[in-house]
This record gives structure tokens, C-alpha cells and sequence, in this order.
């Protein structure tokens, strides 16, 4: 994994930062997968995304929700929470989203997470500030985009 970033932000809708609160369109465009659990993260995440720019769907707490939201419309990236409804993990989605070459940034509340690194672009602990994300969204989205 590329990078690993553990901030003492607060959650998601609370760190807005000037980009996000100004409205900025830093993802425009950019489809995004957001696999959480947890409702009240996967809609403060979906918020700060959509404030950002992005298309999201989402928040999808199994992994066949997220199946049936990539078969309707693949993003360009996915946000994936490891640990998710009733004990069920996503190792196996972040597998088949890998094989279909969609990037994947691994969202976690855990501080080691068993996975090969070249399955997820990076490891981000939660919470995460809407800065260390941008960080590596930008990247990710402009090699998806060509640019």
C-alpha cells in the first residue's frame, strides 16, 4: 500500500476545511463507491464528497450492495470500510474491484489491516480529515482520467 495515514480530525462533516466549505469543486465530476457500515459515517462521508464534487453512490453497508451500485454505473474509485454488517468483510469485493482495475482507498477504524498492497492504493484510518483524502483522491482520480 502506497500510503497510510492515521489524522486526530474529527469526522468527515466536521472537517469541511476552507476547499470543502467554500463549495469547491476539487472532485468534480469524479464517480466514487462508498462501502461503509456504520449510517451516520456513510452519510457525513457521502456529504463531504458530494460538497466536493463528486457523483457518489452510496454509502453501501454489504458488499452485495456495492456489487449491484458498480454493476449499475463503475466508479472511478472506491471507498471501502474493511469490517462491515454482521461480521462480513470486504476482502473479497476489494478483490473483484481490483481485477476490474478499480482503484480502491481501504477507510478503517482498525490499525493493521491484513491485505496484499497492491489491492488498495492506501490505508486510511478513521477519523479522516478532508485534506489527508484529497490527497489521495487527486492522484488516484487525475491516472484515472489521464491527466
Amino acid at each position: 500500500m502506497n500510503k497510510t495515514s492515521k489524522t486526530d480530525a474529527g469526522t468527515p462533516e466536521s472537517q469541511t476545511g476552507s476547499s470543502a466549505a467554500s463549495g469547491s469543486p476539487e472532485l468534480k465530476g469524479a464517480r466514487i463507491l462508498l462501502v461503509e457500515d456504520s449510517w451516520p459515517l456513510g452519510n457525513a462521508m457521502k456529504r463531504l464528497l458530494r460538497v466536493l464534487g463528486a457523483d457518489v453512490a452510496g454509502p453501501a453497508a454489504t458488499t452485495a450492495d456495492a456489487e449491484r451500485l458498480v454493476a449499475e454505473h463503475t466508479p472511478d474509485v472506491a471507498i471501502i470500510d474493511i469490517n462491515l454488517r454482521d461480521g462480513e468483510r470486504s476482502n473479497g469485493l476489494i478483490d473483484r474491484l481490483h481485477a476490474q482495475r478499480i482503484p480502491v482507498v481501504i477507510v478503517t477504524g482498525y490499525t493493521a489491516v491484513s491485505l496484499p498492497s497492491e489491492k488498495a492504493e492506501a490505508v486510511l484510518q478513521k477519523p479522516v480529515g478532508v485534506e489527508t483524502l484529497l490527497a489521495i483522491l487527486r492522484p488516484i482520480l487525475a491516472r484515472q482520467w489521464g491527466r
